[in-house]
């Protein structure tokens, strides 16, 4: 596959349009104010791009993984913060439920989530289980009448402070570590969920991150997600799927970074000439557009193996694309914002928040140190 299908253009199409003429034009007043972008994502609901993957019956738009990355990074060629908010909610939030709920659950959160109703947030981080997601010390408590009790704090989890889903994990047994851990639907109106503190980022700073607190929160039987001491597999199973939204994600910041530093190359003049003459910034951009292009072609191969039979494989190739298009994030941007000089440096001009908002591609939903493990165990076994 070297081109897309007409119908997944029309989506990439429509994205496109709506990211630049709607969230484009505010993304820097967001970024220095850290407003979250309610009002764009009210309207990406509208659009379907909140659940883009779930079945029509359950209240989504049915498509395919390979058009919610095409989709996603047009968002985030406008602004990293509301493609991650987007993000988070196909990824994290509907997935999960799709893939591992009962009917019921089914039923009772996927129409609200797909269709903005509600936002849904991915409460698996905790200040020991990062990368050692294993490490799950917020405990489950079975309770005698049936159901739970959760205790625990989560931190850096994307869309707390405004969602009310969360797919959370706690520990049956955390000296077991991954072998005791469960999954579970949350909602923010139960007593003991509460919303801690609100992150101060360096990038995406309109995306709204907190901790979530568990004080003895009471959690239903039927809440539970997956089936007991599942959590782990249902964990890792998700990450897949975040991790190839981040390189969608990635790719639309490098795209844009590209994008900038092409435009500067050809109207900066300097000693009598566009820099874009000289042959050091030449390479720069060929350099980007190669990386660009290539890590472009790895997202949407692992999209259509996401979509496949081949499980296995589709793992690792999420690993490679997220690798790959994370790092090209951050290359691109480094290189738009050299290409930029003085300028690349001041808060007037964009490249400087998308050198920002790239960094946190390489960390989350797995470092590029943790996509590196998954690919070699992948060929090493």
């Amino acid at each position: 596959m070297f081109d897309l299908p007409e119908d997944i253009k029309e989506i990439q199409g429509l994205a496109r349009d709506f990211a630049r003429n709607e969230i484009l034009p505010g993304a820097a007043a967001r970024d220095h104010s850290h407003s979250f972008p309610a009002e764009q994502v009210a309207k990406l609901a509208e659009m379907g791009f909140l659940g883009m993957f779930v079945p029509e019956q359950y209240g989504g738009a049915g498509l395919s993984t390979l058009a919610y990355v095409v989709a996603l990074e047009e968002i985030c060629y406008a602004d990293a913060s509301v493609g991650v908010t987007m993000s988070v909610n196909n990824s994290l939030a509907c997935w999960p439920i799709l893939a591992f709920g009962t009917e019921a659950q089914k039923q009772k959160y996927l129409p609200d989530l797909a269709t903005g109703r509600k936002l849904g947030c991915y409460a698996l981080t905790e200040p020991d289980a990062g990368s050692d997601a294993g490490a799950q010390r917020t405990k489950a408590t079975p309770l005698p009448g049936g159901g739970w009790s959760l205790t625990g704090n989560k931190i850096w989890i994307t869309n707390a402070p405004y969602a009310q889903v969360a797919v959370a994990y706690a520990n049956l047994a955390p000296e077991e570590r991954h072998r005791g851990v469960c999954a579970f639907i949350a909602e923010s109106h139960w007593p003991g969920y509460k919303v801690g503190k609100p992150e101060d980022k360096l990038g995406i700073t309109s995306s709204a991150t907190s901790e979530l607190i568990f004080e003895d929160m009471h959690v239903p039987a039927e809440n539970l997600l997956g089936g007991e001491r599942q959590g782990f597999k249902i964990a890792m199973a998700t990450l897949d799927g975040g991790r190839i939204g981040i390189a969608a994600q990635a790719l639309g910041i490098a795209q844009r970074a590209f994008d900038l530093a092409v435009a500067h190359a050809k109207s900066r003049i300097a000693f009598g000439k566009p820099i874009g003459a000289n042959q050091a910034i030449q390479w720069m951009i060929a350099d980007m557009a190669t990386r660009i292009e290539s890590a472009r072609l790895l997202t949407w191969r692992a999209a259509v193996y996401k979509d496949g039979d081949d499980k296995a494989r589709a793992s690792h190739m999420c690993s490679m694309a997220k690798l790959a298009a994370s790092e090209t994030a951050n290359f691109c941007a480094d290189r738009a914002l050299q290409i930029h000089g003085g300028y690349g440096f001041s808060k007037e001009y964009e490249v400087e928040r998308l050198f920002r908002d790239a960094r946190i591609t390489t960390l989350y939903e797995g470092t590029s140190e943790i996509q590196r493990i998954v690919i070699a165990r992948a060929y090493l076994g």
